[in-house]
């Protein structure tokens, strides 16, 4: 799944953030009631669908602890529970509210919206409307497009601006096609059952990416402005376009796996593939139509009314010409509190374009990240980041605070997991890429509160602005991505390292 959109926030209710999850595919593992040498001698069944044979896993055993008798849920425990619950006059209160009220209302902490408020004593001399990415998970390329638009907007004096995130979106989603198809090729011997296989076969592409996505895209397609490739249903409502297109790559992904069973060569599988890229792109180009093939004329008045127009620009002139954006030239830092940090790591299986850039991050302290970020907002210029916006945020007053709602005033309840924690454990990860603009200072040159560039349109906050309190940056930012010429060395000298890799399934490979 992409980034979260527009489309998953229900402004009646403020808590309810459709937030995507890496969840396990593989089969649970239990002991095993045979020996090894009785599994090695099982027969083999032929799945008549996939003319694939597979050897029988070990036999697994129904678990026992669950179906204790002391594991049961037993009346008198229900009965005990709802009379403690009765004997709090505050539950009973609160339980009236919330019967026609949204609860996240009744425990938002008036404190917080008076403190989070949208001003603040360093922000780029450039802002614009918010964008709106509507029902699609673009999040990375509107906010990386959200960041190339100043440069625009500095050179030419304009108003306002949008580059066209269509036009990324198209050829992300074909070369996202391909990679899978690749994958499938390179795994056509592993088990169907494979944990990664899996993986991939779950969710096949999205709508979301990340930053060394986007230099790939950029540096093979370039960019276009909006009025040269617009927007159409299917880009701004993805959900019908994905459901097709992934249904298409399981079918055949399963008829690569199906024809390396049987012994075609790798040329043969290729073949097959360039097939069914074939229908890909005919499914892409009717949704979203084709990209330019022929230069195109750009066209346009700035805010004191002078005309301009440039001709015969291609996507790459024009990136080059009228953007300059050092996109190659950029480094993404992450936040990850399970592994060491100033190493390198990458995820495996994660990508868009083959032969491309691989994914590369520099695990960094959170201080570190924030005072770079500081820096960059500083000197003018926007930073582009990702984080899970899904957590303690209020749409209507566009606030991000962990001390937002007051979860133990209604609920006498707590949370206490570490970063890393729920890394680990499937609580929080990257759902989200936004841009920041600006950042409060206190006496001492420390954070206080951040501003924020979102793709959501301009409903709540600021205009579509939101406000992010520097605790939630510590706990739910996980990257991000800076010029190289304002990064210290050190950082750039991890760029140089063997690379870790975490698997295909780690929470670091959620796409923004």
């Amino acid at each position: 799944m992409g980034c979260t959109s527009s489309k998953h926030i229900n402004l009646a209710d403020n808590a309810s953030i459709s937030r995507k999850r890496q969840q396990s595919t593989n089969l649970p593992s239990y002991r095993s009631t045979s020996s090894s040498s009785t599994v090695a001698n099982l027969p083999a069944y032929t799945d008549m669908k996939l003319d694939i044979d597979t050897y029988a896993s070990p036999i697994l055993t129904e678990p026992q602890g669950v179906n204790h008798p002391k594991a049961v849920l037993r009346q008198e425990k229900v009965h005990q529970l709802s009379n403690e619950f009765k004997a709090d006059p505050k539950n009973l209160m609160v339980q009236n509210a919330a019967h026609s009220l949204d609860f996240t209302t009744l425990i938002t902490n008036r404190d917080v919206l008076i403190e989070d408020n949208h001003v603040f004593n360093t922000k780029i001399p450039i802002e614009s409307m918010v964008t709106n990415q509507k029902s699609s998970g673009r999040c990375w390329i509107f906010a990386a497009l959200n960041v190339f638009r100043v440069e625009v907007m500095k050179k030419y004096n304009l108003e306002e601006f949008e580059l066209s995130q269509g036009y990324l979106f198209f050829w992300d989603k074909f070369e996202k096609s391909n990679w899978f198809l690749e994958c499938m090729i390179d795994m056509r011997d592993r088990d169907v059952n494979d944990r990664v296989v899996q993986h991939l076969f779950k969710e096949p592409i999205s709508d979301g990416g990340q930053w060394d996505m986007l230099i790939n895209l950029v540096e093979r397609y370039g960019v276009v402005p909006k009025s040269a490739y617009p927007e159409t249903f299917s880009s701004s409502n993805s959900g019908k376009l994905n459901t097709l297109v992934i249904s298409k790559l399981r079918d055949h992904g399963v008829a690569l796996r199906r024809m390396a069973s049987r012994g075609h060569s790798i040329e043969q599988l290729r073949h097959e593939k360039d097939k069914a890229l074939k229908e890909i792109y005919n499914i892409m180009a009717i949704t979203l139509g084709e990209p330019p093939k022929k230069p195109f004329t750009w066209a346009f008045r700035n805010k004191d009314k002078k005309y301009f127009e440039f001709t015969d620009l291609t996507p790459q002139s024009y990136f080059k010409e009228h953007i300059g954006y050092p996109i190659g030239e950029t480094i993404s830092l992450i936040n990850d509190p399970r592994n060491r940090y100033m190493e390198l790591y990458t995820v495996q299986y994660l990508g868009n374009i083959s032969g491309g850039r691989p994914i590369r991050y520099v695990n960094a302290h959170i201080e570190d990240l924030k005072t770079l970020a500081i820096e960059k907002l500083k000197s003018g210029n926007p930073v582009w980041f990702g984080a899970d916006v899904g957590k303690y945020l209020n749409r209507d007053a566009g606030i991000l605070d962990p001390k937002l709602f007051q979860y133990d005033l209604a609920f006498n309840i707590q949370f206490n997991m570490t970063k890393a924690e729920r890394l680990i454990h499937g609580e929080s990860l990257m759902t989200h890429a936004m841009v920041f603009t600006g950042v409060h200072l206190d006496v001492n040159g420390k954070p206080v509160r951040w501003r924020v560039e979102n793709s959501w349109g301009s409903v709540g906050g600021d205009k579509g602005y939101l406000t992010m309190s520097d605790a939630w940056f510590s706990e739910f930012v996980y990257q991000v991505v800076l010029e190289k010429t304002i990064v210290p060395q050190k950082f750039l000298d991890v760029l140089n390292q063997d690379v870790h890799v975490l698997p295909a399934y780690d929470p670091m490979g959620a796409l923004a």
